[in-house]
């Protein structure tokens, strides 16, 4: 075996904070029809929750790395249609449900002539279809909103084995690894001030993509210095803990989103890995399980929100707390049976129709 240590069990609590981060996007969606009941401390922190969607994407640059990086390096090229396979598996069966459901509504406003906004834009439904919406060809986000992080995580994964094949992180010693890891939200800063954006929320249609690949990439950085420090985790939690804690400070007084906040979610899933033994609080039976439904509650609650605003609210913009904690309790309650009764079999039957993965070594687990 290489230098980098075989790793058979699954992170628990990333999977747990998973979850967290999608229930925060939740409820940055559904915000505003609440706004005379929250109090506007409540409403600032809420109206963050797009960050969540920056967690995901470091995130999920550090799981692929880990579940894939030596598969690649090992079989190269014959391990590739083994892991889009297995991405595709997990990601488009419930996109291309909840593009469906959207449709399907689209069509009802049609018939009973409801009002429909640009996003339903028939013309934009084949990029949807094809996962490329979010690739910077479209103005609009469209159809299922949340999805445009979908298409970005797809585009990271056609590129995934290109960067495992030409980046061997282990010959690079874990300073440089560092220094590398500072200098990407370096060039997300970079990228955003040219566009003349300072928040990470800005302009998603044209820089969701590059903002997904470079955080992404900061995840594949973190997994590979992960698996050199995880032996003796006492040093390094100080070390994320006071970067992410400088992060967090550095945020609170001013310093600019696109720079701070990768760094401190960079520190935090470093952290959760850290802490990835099996106890405490992030792995409590129920809040991993809301992490495993996290992406059914992810790609749903937009839509359900609609249906939900048009079949039981007055006001969209005074909707009472009850019935928001209502439909809070619906989106569980559907992301459960969507996941359990759609999303789970789905994958495990397309993974039994895929590509045979290549002989080596054994993944945490996607």
């Amino acid at each position: 075996m290489r230098g980098e240590v075989q790793v058979r069990n699954e992170l628990r609590s990333l999977t747990s904070a998973r979850g967290i981060a999608a229930w925060y996007v939740v409820l940055y969606h559904i915000r505003e029809s609440a706004a005379g009941a929250i109090p506007p401390a409540g409403m600032a922190f809420l109206a963050k929750g797009y960050l969540a969607v920056d967690f995901f994407f470091i995130l999920s640059g550090f799981v692929i790395w880990l579940n894939y990086r030596e598969l690649i390096e090992d079989q190269r090229w014959r391990a590739v249609p083994h892991f889009l396979w297995r991405r595709l598996a997990r990601i488009y069966p419930l996109h291309l449900l909840m593009l469906g459901l959207a449709i399907g509504f689209a069509l009802v406003c049609a018939v009973t002539g409801r009002p429909l906004s640009a996003d339903y834009s028939w013309a934009t439904l084949p990029y949807h279809l094809l996962l490329m919406q979010n690739w910077g060809l479209l103005d609009r986000l469209g159809w299922n909103v949340p999805a445009w992080s979908i298409s970005c995580e797809f585009a990271a994964y056609l590129l995934f084995p290109l960067l495992a094949l030409a980046c061997d992180w282990r010959r690079l010693s874990s300073l440089s690894l560092a220094a590398l890891l500072a200098l990407l939200p370096l060039a997300l800063f970079g990228l955003f001030t040219l566009a003349g954006k300072d928040l990470l929320g800005n302009d998603i249609p044209h820089l969701g993509l590059p903002r997904c690949l470079l955080e992404f990439a900061m995840g594949t950085i973190l997994a590979a210095l992960w698996l050199r420090w995880r032996e003796a985790p006492g040093g390094t939690a100080m070390v994320a803990a006071a970067s992410g804690l400088a992060a967090l400070l550095a945020y609170l007084a001013g310093a600019p989103e696109v720079l701070s906040v990768p760094v401190l979610f960079a520190a935090l899933v470093m952290l959760l890995a850290l802490r990835a033994d099996g106890t405490g609080f992030l792995a409590a039976r129920t809040i991993h399980w809301m992490g495993e439904i996290s992406y059914a509650v992810y790609l749903s609650h937009a839509l359900l929100f609609m249906i939900f605003k048009i079949a039981f609210v007055r006001d969209p913009a005074n909707v009472p707390l009850p019935l928001l904690g209502a439909f809070l309790l619906l989106v569980l309650l559907v992301s459960s049976l969507l996941y359990h009764g759609f999303e789970l079999p789905a994958q495990r039957w397309l993974n039994r129709r895929g590509p045979v993965r290549p002989a080596g070594r054994a993944s945490i687990g996607d």
